[in-house]
Parts: C-alpha cells; structure tokens; sequence
C-alpha cells in the first residue's frame, strides 16, 4: 500500500524527478511548489509574496535588466469556486536602485483537483497559468504554463511534485515549444508549529533537446514552514543556484491569510 512506503524511498525518486535535468523558471516573484489543495468555495486567500535577489546577474542582457539586488514583492489573490476548483490573479513588481519600483506583468491561474471524494491515494490538481511580463523583466512577454502537482503526507512527512510545463507565447522563445520546469518540496513536521524542508526547482529548457548543465537553471531552498493557524501561511527560506545560468543566492518569504 502506498502508505507504508518508507519516507526515505519518496525522498530518493522526488529528488530523481526533479534533477533528471530550469531555463524559464518561475522568474524569482512567486517561489513556491504548489500543493494539491484548493481554495474553499467562496473564500479568499491572499498571499504576499517576496524575493529577494541577493547574487544574481549583474548586466544589462537583451534590453532586460539584471537580476542582481531586485527585490519582487508579488500580490496573489486566489478565489475557491467549488470544492474542487479556485481561481488566482498575480500581480507582479519589483524594486532595484536604478530602476525604481516597477510593475512587472500580470498573471491569471485557473485550477482544478480531484475531490477527496473519488479516494485517490495521492492529492492531484492542475493549474493553467496564463500572462504577460514587461520586456525589461523578460524577453518572452507572454507566456503559458501548464502545472500538474500532486502531493502526499506521510506521518510528519510531506511530499510534493510539480512537473511544470511552460511555453512562450510571445517572444524569442515561441519557437522552443514546450520546456520542462519541475519543482519539488520535502517537507518534515518538527513540532506541531515549526516544518522545515527542503524546495527544488529546476529548469532544463526545450522538451526532447534539454540544454546543456550550464544553460539550465537549478536551484535548491532550506525552507521554514510555521502552521500558526489554519487561516494563515507562513513559509520562508534562503536558496542557492546550482548552475552559472542561475542565480546564486535569493530570499524568499511567503506571508498568507485566508478570509
């Protein structure tokens, strides 16, 4: 049965998964590995997302600004539908000596997940997430993104896999066609209060013609998840990039309030 797999046999095959070989990225506003759950039908969930890029590039590349010192404070407004749907809305900024406080795009990210109901031994939704990033943030303007997550707990541990796809809709990138952009967290209960875990992201470029180690992105968080109360989320962490094509130190916290 799935439930006595032994933790440390997840931990081996999410950490496979998400390294087999991240060159889209989540683009450092919202760092997160999502979970299965949604959103109660007609509440709201508000989340305030902020990332702090601490080593990252430093040059002008392509007309979009480097990534060294922004920080991204990122609005997500999520609304449950259903039991079994919710719908997001992103707004993304950042602030940077130079440049000021800037709009950055907007995203939207309908999503939808198997009732508790049908009793699968795992969590599983989808999301679609759809939007537009100004050219001096990214190259690719518009662009789509197809999320599978599913999750599960075990005990005090908690596992989840996001195998993302992502396409350029506008930009240099239309013609690369579908990339592969997993993330994955294990997470572990130290207290009812205090979980801490480990986030992996990774972006390997262009299905069927992954790019080289040095032009993927990879990068690995130490997060602290704070269960204070049900209506809100607290989780933050530091991460390191693994690759010359990432950056190689952010921080990331993530502040959320469910009314």
């Amino acid at each position: 049965m799935v439930e006595r797999v032994a933790p440390w046999r997840w931990l081996a095959l999410l950490i496979t998964l998400s390294f087999t070989s991240r060159a889209h990225a989540q683009g450092n506003y919202e760092i997160q590995v999502y979970g299965s759950d949604t959103v109660p039908a007609q509440n709201l969930m508000v989340e305030l997302h902020s990332n702090f890029t601490a080593m990252g590039e430093k040059d002008t590349l392509d007309g979009v600004y480097p990534t060294q010192h922004q920080l991204h404070e990122t609005l997500e407004l999520t609304r449950g539908l259903t039991d079994w749907s919710e719908i997001g809305f992103y707004v993304f900024t950042s602030a940077q000596n130079g440049h000021g406080v800037q709009w950055v795009g907007d995203h939207i990210r309908p999503r939808v997940r198997v009732p508790e109901s049908w009793g699968w031994p795992v969590g599983v939704s989808l999301s679609m997430e759809i939007g537009y990033q100004r050219a001096q943030y990214s190259p690719d303007t518009w662009t789509w993104e197809v999320r599978p997550i599913i999750d599960k707990t075990l005990g005090r541990w908690y596992f989840a896999v996001n195998p993302a796809l992502e396409r350029t809709l506008h930009g240099p990138g239309v013609r690369d066609g579908w990339n592969f952009a997993p993330g994955v967290k294990i997470g572990y209960e130290f207290t009812d209060v205090i979980g801490g875990g480990l986030e992996c992201y990774a972006d390997y470029g262009q299905i069927g013609a992954f790019a080289g180690t040095h032009d993927q992105q990879q990068q690995v968080f130490a997060v602290v998840d704070l269960n204070v109360s049900p209506r809100w989320e607290i989780n933050f962490g530091v991460g390191v990039g693994a690759t010359a094509s990432t950056d190689h130190l952010i921080f990331k916290a993530i502040l959320g309030r469910r009314f």
